[in-house]
């Protein structure tokens, strides 16, 4: 048999970094995917309703959205917070454009 202690084929080393650059990217696209819900939440609220205060809601509703993204990001990957203030805001946004 052959002798493989002294092989030229390289040693695969750094899995460890590849994943942490891995689960990295994921989070980030999940972030950017959040905010961008938020943003055409919040466009809807531009347009469609008519109150006076829907530019705080609107502008309010993005800020918060952007800070509970990261928050989510920070907290390891647990989305459920950032999803459920998605859906609230998405549902209050709703109940007012039905109410204009």
């Amino acid at each position: 048999m052959a002798d493989h202690t002294h092989s030229s084929a390289p040693v695969v080393r750094g899995m460890d970094a590849h994943r942490a650059t891995y689960e990295g990217f994921l989070g980030w696209s999940a972030v950017i995917a959040l905010i961008s819900l938020f943003i055409c939440v919040g466009l809807v609220d531009f347009r469609f309703v008519d109150t006076p205060l829907s530019l705080f809601a609107g502008f309010g509703g993005i800020i918060i959205g952007i800070v509970v993204s990261f928050i989510g990001l920070r907290m390891g990957g647990k989305w459920l917070l950032p999803i459920g203030v998605l859906v609230l805001y998405a549902l209050f946004i709703g109940a007012n454009v039905h109410n204009s």
